[in-house]
């Protein structure tokens, strides 16, 4: 049977485009089901803040009848206001192993594309570069952490075969508390004299004052990602969004402020509980007894995703992030946490790349980002 190629129109549909990954990966134990009711606030346009500044479409790819992959096209007029680009993403792809599905829906996502004006498709994205991203093409034997995708390892073929190439490889990196040891001298030494030298006083976020709490995180996150490859700042509607859906999960031992002698945010560092290993018990829904499963899974969690880390241009010289680095380990030496991944970052982040290998780190996934010029001719249908 042919390959059908259609948007999803329906709430059955968006339920097919959500339900899909569970049969495409009902042989994967790796994978890790996502919650099915935030998925659907994700992906709904009413309550997503992402579709103040952008527009989607989901396609679903069907074969006698039955869905067999899906992918999203979108536009973010912010991103491109800020890149000063005319790039068009896609995202949430999913395929059976076969080229003639993979390339139908890439093929949809390329006239949707196209018919916006978009110079280059760059993918896959969930939205963008602040929410999941990059395509899995090393680390298929680990568990994929929160807020973070595993992928068949055949996807990348299927990619590469429609024609589309690597433009940014983002890194995660593992660290454990034995790697204290290790740690290059000079980072404590750093962390040491931040306050004395600088006056730079790191403490713990405070889960009571949380919303500016992480007004003050996405303060740094937004000045110090800034020059990045592929960042868009956060609006105060998708911050508020992210503080909403951050506080259940916040742990105090995982996250920290850095200010300055006169109350100044200078620098921020986020950890966070690997929920995933609470998600796998669920199977999606947290109703009617996954919260029972829940509880005691979140007891057993034993390690963290270093989410984001970051300073301030003008005080990156000062020891701050050797002072966070500290913080971890020394977190993780009284909880239950005791090691974790870092990331992702950029291929191109050398500072941050260093400082993983002057921690001891050592590169554990690879995801990819793929891109495909629209400057040659219309794809048609065969």
């Amino acid at each position: 049977m042919s390959v059908e190629v259609r948007p999803v129109e329906s709430r059955s549909d968006l339920m097919r485009f959500i339900k899909l990954p569970w049969r495409l990966y009902r042989n994967s134990p790796r994978w890790v089901p996502p919650l099915i009711s935030e998925r659907k606030h994700h992906l709904d346009r009413d309550k997503n803040p992402f579709f103040e500044h952008a527009e989607a479409e989901y396609f679903l790819a069907f074969r006698d009848g039955q869905p067999v992959g899906r992918i999203s096209a979108h536009v973010d007029q912010r991103f491109n206001e800020f890149q000063q680009n005319d790039w068009g993403l896609w995202g949430f792809f999913e395929s059976e192993d076969d080229p003639e599905v993979s390339g139908a829906l890439l093929m949809h996502a390329e006239r949707w594309l196209r018919a916006r004006g978009r110079d280059n498709m760059v993918g896959p994205m969930d939205f963008n570069t602040n929410h999941e991203c990059g395509l899995l093409v090393e680390g298929f034997e680990r568990a994929p952490q929160i807020l973070e995708n595993w992928h068949h390892p055949y996807y990348g073929a299927l990619i590469e075969e429609y024609g589309l190439t690597k433009v940014m490889d983002l890194y995660k990196w593992e660290l454990d508390i034995a790697d204290r040891e290790k740690m290059l001298p000079i980072m404590f030494e750093l962390a040491d004299k931040v306050e004395s030298k600088y006056g730079v006083k790191v403490r713990p976020m405070n889960k009571r004052n949380f919303e500016n709490e992480v007004r003050a995180f996405m303060e740094v996150y937004n000045a110090a990602w800034e020059n990045n490859w592929g960042f868009v700042p956060l609006t105060d509607a998708e911050l508020r969004a992210y503080a909403k859906e951050l506080k259940p999960i916040l742990d105090e031992n995982w996250a920290w402020i850095a200010e300055s002698e006169d109350g100044k945010v200078v620098g921020a560092a986020l950890s966070i509980p690997d929920y995933n290993q609470v998600l796998a018990k669920l199977n999606g829904r947290l109703f009617p007894i996954g919260w029972a499963k829940a509880l005691r899974a979140r007891k057993k969690i034993d390690s963290v995703r270093v989410f984001a880390l970051g300073v301030k241009r003008d005080w990156q010289h000062t020891g701050v992030a050797a002072k966070f680095y500290v913080e971890h380990f020394n977190s993780a030496g009284r909880t239950p946490q005791t090691w974790g991944e870092m990331g992702w970052i950029l291929e191109t982040n050398t500072a941050m790349n260093r400082g993983m290998e002057a921690m001891n780190g050592r590169i554990v996934k690879r995801y990819r980002l793929y891109e495909k010029a629209l400057d040659g001719e219309r794809p048609t249908e065969e």
